[in-house]
């Protein structure tokens, strides 16, 4: 994930026969199950699941398979062995989260550091691809019982924004409802879950320009088109996008990164390059910040003589969107699984998800599962060699997908309330 990009798990619905429309809680309810067939047995659906994703054979699974993908890490759209690793587990019960890893030389040291020089998993897609295999192990045991289909996602390079993009066109939403992806976080502590309905993470775009002028001795200027005072220009005249053009409250950023140019302390270049980033919550600033960024550099070039080409570079992500309803479902099942007390409602987070991608197609929400935990160090963010993960968070991120997925088929196909 980029924050820039979260990780996540992708679990997607179909909808069964019956009627889709859903079901709102009846105000005269002061107590509701999301499961009253298991409720009949006396057996909460919280209980019920967490049993399955706790249970020490579970449990340990689970590790089992994020330690053997984290030792051996592979980049995005190589995630071959990784594939065959989770073909292997679906077929072992009988039935896919993004995969990639990043080029990153591993420092922590540990029984399961990678075994591959230069690559590591340190933005959690091990644990997303474990956990997204744990649920998947859950809902088979409560196959009999499902209203739909589940389709899990295992989505290759996430973190080249390519990924999502890629499996749509392969159809993989075809005849879907809705859709839930889960990132685990350390902003939050261990088993919080966080979101929130409408805009929550910004899109991201890449942009670079080179700005040609005319080079020659730096002591004769008067003889040359300096790129160099054109490039500053711009760069300064960007900022003002930000502080002059766009409302306050709608908060984008746009921060050059990038610059290149010169090789002399006595000669003035042909050309510079400049290159940064760009991001906004809403469709519409994200589109109206590229081509504010085009035209600002275009025409400080001119101002100095100048000329300029400007690229967008990819990854171009568009803004992540959770839909309403989708969302207070996953609320509604994450307070029974982690409890009212571990409920957060997310601020708007500068960080993109390709998950976005899905969300422009059909509803769905992403939520943040929480792993933070000091006493064990584990503390560093993602894209950063000492990143570690929380694995005793792994049993309830697959809890959380399967509760969703179960809930979610039985709210759609039958007159259940939810409170």
């Amino acid at each position: 994930m980029d924050l820039s990009l979260i990780m996540f798990i992708t679990l997607t619905l179909l909808p069964s026969s019956s009627s889709s429309k859903p079901i709102h809680a009846d105000k005269d309810h002061q107590t509701t199950c999301l499961n009253p067939y298991l409720n009949h047995q006396n057996s909460s659906l919280k209980d019920h699941i967490l049993k399955l994703a706790n249970y020490a054979e579970t449990a340990d699974w689970i590790k089992k398979i994020r330690r053997e993908i984290h030792e051996y890490p592979e980049l995005a759209f190589q995630e071959h062995r990784t594939s065959s690793v989770i073909r292997r587990e679906l077929e072992k019960m009988s039935v896919g989260a993004d995969m990639d890893a990043l080029p990153i030389q591993e420092l922590v040291e540990w029984e399961h550091k990678s075994k591959i020089d230069g690559k590591m998993h340190a933005c959690g897609h091990d644990a997303h691809v474990a956990m997204l295999l744990g649920a998947a192990k859950i809902l088979k045991q409560l196959e009999n019982k499902l209203s739909g289909t589940v389709v899990l996602i295992f989505q290759p390079a996430e973190e080249q924004g390519e990924g999502a993009k890629q499996m749509i066109k392969e159809g993989v939403l075809d005849n879907v409802e809705a859709i839930f992806g889960l990132h685990l976080v350390l902003s939050s502590d261990s088993g919080v879950v966080a979101s929130r309905s409408g805009e929550f993470l910004a899109g991201c775009g890449g942009f670079m320009a080179v700005i040609h002028g005319k080079g020659g001795h730096a002591a004769i200027p008067q003889d040359c088109v300096d790129p160099i005072l054109a490039a500053s220009a711009s760069i300064i005249s960007l900022q003002q996008i930000v502080s002059r053009e766009a409302d306050p409250l709608d908060t984008p950023v746009v921060s050059v990164t990038m610059v290149d140019g010169g090789t002399a302390l006595n000669v003035i270049p042909d050309s510079v390059s400049i290159a940064g980033t760009y991001r906004a919550f809403t469709k519409k600033s994200f589109s109206g910040l590229a081509e504010r960024i085009q035209e600002v550099i275009k025409a400080q070039a001119s101002v100095y003589r100048c000329s300029a080409t400007v690229d967008f570079k990819g990854p171009i992500v568009s803004p992540t969107v959770n839909d309403e309803r989708i969302y207070e479902h996953v609320m509604e099942v994450s307070r029974m699984i982690v409890g009212k007390q571990n409920i957060r409602v997310s601020p708007p987070i500068m960080g993109s998800e390709d998950l976005a991608f899905y969300l422009e197609k059909i509803p769905g929400t992403l939520a943040f599962l929480g792993m933070r935990d000091g006493t064990a160090g584990i503390i560093h963010s993602p894209h950063n060699p000492y990143y570690t993960v929380n694995e005793d968070v792994l049993p309830t991120g697959a809890a959380l997908h399967a509760a969703f997925a179960y809930t979610y088929l039985l709210n759609t196909s039958t007159n259940v309330c939810v409170s």
